[in-house]
C-alpha cells in the first residue's frame, strides 16, 4: 500500500540548492577607493623628506618626551577622578529639593561649563595676579590662621588639575544626573519601603544601574581629558605638548614633533579604549547592548560568517 507521503512529488526543496551571497559591488568600489586613497596618501607621508623621520625617530623616546607622558598621564588620572568625584556631589545636589543646594550646583554648573576651558586654565595659572597670598582666618575680620603665597601654593601643575577637574566636573555632574534619571523611580521607592536610607539607596540601587548609562559618556570624557591636557602648555605645566613645544622651539622641527606628539596620543587613546570597552560590557549585560560594534569586531564576525556559511539546502536544514 502506498502512503501519501509516497505520492508527493519531489520539490525544489529537496534538492541540492547552491546559496550565493548578495553582492553588494558598490561598497567593494567604494572600499577599494578608500584603501586606495589611503595607501596614496601614507606613502606620500613616508617618502616626504620634509617631514624628517630621523627627528621624529630620535626623539619619540627620549627622556623628555616620557617625563611628558608620565605628568599627562597623572593630570588626567587626578582630574578624572576629581572631576567625578565632585561631579557626582553636584549631581545629587541638583537633584535634591533644597533650592539652596539645587541653586549652587546650578551655578557651579552654569559657570564652568559656560566658559571655555583655556581661559580657566590661563585664569588659574595666574591666579596670583588676583590674589596675592591665600589665607584661611575669620572673614570680615583681620583674623589670619592660615597664610600662604599664591604663587607658591598654585604651581603651574596643580593650578592644570584644578581647571581640569573643575571643568570636568561640570560636564561629569550632567552626565551622572541623566544616569541618575534613567533608573525607574519604582527602585527608589521599593528600597526606602525596605528600610533603605536614601544614601544606601543611591549607593547600592540606583548607581550600579545607573552606571550602564554613565559609563560610554564617561569613557569618552576620559579620553577627552586626555587630549585636553595639551591645553595646559599655555602654564608651562611640563605636560607631553609643553615638552614638545620646548624641543621645537629650540630645533625648529616643528612638524616631526608635532608627529612625535600625535603617534603618542593615538597610542594612549588606543589604550584607553581597550578598559573603557571592557566596562560597557560588563555593565551592560542583560541588555542587549553588549555585542562588539567596533569594525573589527564587524570584520571577524563576517568573516566566521563567511567561513562558516553552508553550502547548500540540506546543511542549513541539519
Amino acid at each position: 500500500m502506498t502512503t501519501t507521503l509516497d505520492t508527493v512529488p519531489r520539490t525544489t526543496a529537496d534538492e541540492d540548492l547552491t546559496v550565493v551571497p548578495v553582492r553588494h559591488w558598490g561598497r567593494w568600489i567604494a572600499a577599494g577607493a578608500a584603501l586606495l586613497s589611503l595607501a596614496g596618501l601614507v606613502g606620500s607621508l613616508a617618502t616626504n623628506a620634509n617631514l624628517r623621520w630621523d627627528v621624529v625617530g630620535n626623539y619619540l623616546f627620549a627622556d623628555l618626551i616620557f617625563d611628558g607622558l608620565a605628568t599627562t598621564l597623572w593630570l588626567t588620572v587626578a582630574s578624572m577622578a576629581l572631576g567625578l568625584s565632585l561631579g557626582t556631589l553636584v549631581a545629587v545636589m541638583r537633584l535634591s529639593s533644597n533650592p539652596v543646594l539645587l541653586s549652587m550646583s546650578s551655578l557651579f554648573v552654569w559657570v564652568f561649563r559656560g566658559t571655555p576651558l583655556l581661559v580657566q586654565i590661563i585664569f588659574w595659572g595666574y591666579a596670583g595676579a588676583l590674589y596675592q597670598h591665600v589665607k584661611i582666618g575669620v572673614p570680615f575680620t583681620d583674623i589670619t590662621f592660615v597664610q600662604a603665597d599664591t604663587n607658591d601654593l598654585l604651581t603651574p601643575t596643580v593650578a592644570a588639575l584644578l581647571a581640569l577637574g573643575l571643568n570636568e566636573a561640570a560636564y561629569a555632574s550632567e552626565i551622572v544626573r541623566a544616569g541618575i534619571q534613567s533608573v525607574d523611580v519604582g527602585q527608589t521607592e521599593a528600597a526606602h519601603s525596605l528600610g533603605m536610607r536614601p544614601a544606601l539607596t543611591m549607593r547600592r540601587i540606583v548607581l550600579p544601574q545607573a552606571m550602564r548609562v554613565i559609563i560610554p559618556p564617561m569613557g569618552n570624557e576620559t579620553i577627552n581629558m586626555l587630549k585636553m591636557t595639551a591645553l595646559v602648555s599655555v602654564i608651562a605645566a611640563h605636560d607631553l605638548m609643553s615638552n614638545i613645544q620646548d624641543v621645537y622651539a629650540q630645533n625648529y622641527q616643528v612638524i616631526p614633533m608635532l608627529v612625535v606628539a600625535s603617534l603618542w596620543y593615538l597610542a594612549l587613546v588606543s589604550l584607553l579604549s581597550v578598559p573603557q570597552a571592557w566596562l560597557e560590557r560588563r555593565y551592560g549585560r542583560g541588555t542587549g547592548r553588549t555585542e562588539r560594534a567596533t569594525a573589527l569586531g564587524r570584520l571577524l564576525g563576517r568573516a566566521r560568517l563567511v567561513g562558516g556559511r553552508p553550502k547548500n539546502a540540506k546543511e542549513t536544514m541539519r
